[in-house]
């Protein structure tokens, strides 16, 4: 799947327009669900121009559907009458099986869809979903102290190789 760096291109045809950081730093993420998107012309070329922001975004299951919400996309400016609402809900696409099957493991473990990704596979834009269970200050601090034992432990590794 996708790779951490936005703009980035992969060799399968996967092209990645923007990733979102916040969500791998605020939630310990179980599971990833690839899901199409439904778009119009000009929020794709918005896309493509990176003009998004993924940062307060969530998925929401209302019925057997799935939607994207407070996901921004910046108007077109080539694309005057046509623009629409650059916060509206984007619906997702699934199929029913799986909305189902998310809909049942947010409701018993209190879990979130968060969007992790957004690329270009081919010619389709994917949402890469992420479903997830918030981190709690002490989690966070946790994750920071392994990150910091981790880069002194590679540090210390080049060292020696550098000496030797």
């Amino acid at each position: 799947m996708p790779s951490p760096k936005s703009g980035a291109a992969l060799p399968d045809g996967v092209k990645i327009v923007v990733v979102n950081r916040r969500a791998r730093h605020d939630y310990t993420i179980l599971e990833k669900i690839e899901a199409g998107i439904v778009l119009r012309g000009p929020e794709v070329k918005s896309i493509r121009g990176g003009k998004i922001n993924l940062g307060d975004a969530y998925a929401q299951v209302e019925g057997v559907e799935l939607w994207l919400v407070q996901m921004h996309i910046s108007p077109y400016e080539q694309a005057h009458r046509e623009n629409t609402d650059p916060l509206r809900r984007r619906k997702l696409l699934l199929h029913r099986r799986q909305v189902i099957r998310l809909k049942q493991r947010i409701e018993e473990k209190g879990l979130t869809l968060i969007p992790l990704a957004l690329y270009f596979k081919g010619r389709h834009l994917k949402v890469e979903l992420g479903l997830g269970k918030g981190k709690r200050q002490h989690d966070r601090r946790e994750d920071m102290a392994k990150r910091d034992a981790q880069r002194e432990m590679d540090r210390a590794r080049r060292g020696e190789r550098g000496d030797g």
